[in-house]
């Protein structure tokens, strides 16, 4: 009879050894924002349960995990670990397409990679402190917390003097992802997001791309209105689970 060993091959990853074979594997990755996200990779549950309690055993509380919500399987597996749910994600996929019109005089939308540096920079830390003072920056999605800033990945909004809306995107082959649209709170209720967003549509269908993604946090109702007034249509959600 076989005996299971579960162990430490580096500062963050684990293996399950049965009779000298690997049978499972455990990461913990630290995000941007310093936090740990966990994974395990095991077929059985009891693999699956030694592992994670080898991880949350040897490592820092707090931790965490995202799951795809229709994955019940996976979210009972953390669950019995400990985990428990702390924010949901709406998957959302919009059809590229329109002309992205400006809607009002005085907006000037500037294409992914044509913003400058500088004032990008005084945008993005406008917008992580307003963040910061009402929900938390902790509150935003994992992938969204801190990422290098290159204009490369970012289309904005102007105003005369200021930029005063962003979004983050990610150019995929087969879709374009967004990970963030954001505007100056003073800004808001001026259609600069719903311009930002014609204009991300009108921009992957020009790249001869069909489909645009994002993820909603399911209690930013503005977010979820603006997607949803767009014609997105929700395709999925994941689950963020940590274990204080």
């Amino acid at each position: 009879m076989h005996t299971l060993v579960i162990t430490r091959v580096a500062e963050r990853q684990w293996h399950a050894l049965d009779d000298d074979l690997v049978v499972g594997r455990g990461e913990a990755s630290p995000r941007p924002d310093g936090r740990l996200f966990l994974s395990v990779d095991a077929w059985h549950d009891d693999v699956f349960a030694r592992l994670a309690g080898a991880m949350l055993a040897a490592l820092a509380r707090p931790l965490f995990t995202v799951v795809d919500e229709a994955d019940a399987d996976l979210r009972t597996r953390w669950v019995r670990a400990g985990l428990t749910a702390r924010r949901r994600e709406w998957e959302y996929v919009l059809a590229a397409g329109g002309d992205g019109a400006v809607p009002r005089p005085g907006l000037t939308l500037l294409p992914v990679g044509t913003a400058e540096l500088d004032p990008l920079r005084r945008l993005d830390r406008a917008i992580r402190a307003e963040i910061e003072s009402t929900i938390g920056w902790d509150q935003m999605p994992a992938a969204v917390l801190s990422r290098p800033l290159d204009p490369a990945h970012y289309a904005v909004a102007a105003e005369p003097g200021a930029y005063v809306g962003l979004a983050r995107l990610a150019l995929l082959p087969r879709h374009t992802r967004i990970g963030l649209i954001a505007v100056r709170s003073a800004h808001r209720r001026r259609g600069i997001a719903s311009a930002l967003l014609a204009q991300i549509l009108a921009a992957t269908a020009a790249r001869g791309v069909a489909t645009v993604s994002a993820d909603v946090h399911e209690a930013n109702i503005a977010a979820v209105a603006l997607f949803e007034a767009a014609g997105a249509r929700r395709t999925g959600s994941n689950l963020e689970l940590v274990i204080r």
